[in-house]
């Protein structure tokens, strides 16, 4: 349901600002590093080991720095 949310909510903002190319590998990268923490997420719930989870955990905390620092897109 999120998904063709935000696939609607991506189409109407085509249609009221053009994307620059820039912009456009701004929203790429920005939703690749989004399922890679997506991915994390699913595996730091399903860890025991305490070391792996604090891997996992210092990794998300990155890929969010990540996120939060490119500019335009969602």
């Amino acid at each position: 349901e999120s998904q063709i949310e935000s696939a609607g909510q991506r189409q109407e903002a085509k249609q009221s600002n053009p994307v620059t190319p820039d912009m456009a590998e701004a929203i790429r990268k920005k939703e690749t590093l989004r399922l890679a923490r997506t991915h994390l997420l699913q595996q730091l719930s399903a860890s025991t080991n305490p070391r792996h989870q604090e891997m996992l955990e210092k990794a998300l905390a990155d890929l969010d720095r990540q996120i939060s620092g490119i500019q335009g897109g969602n």
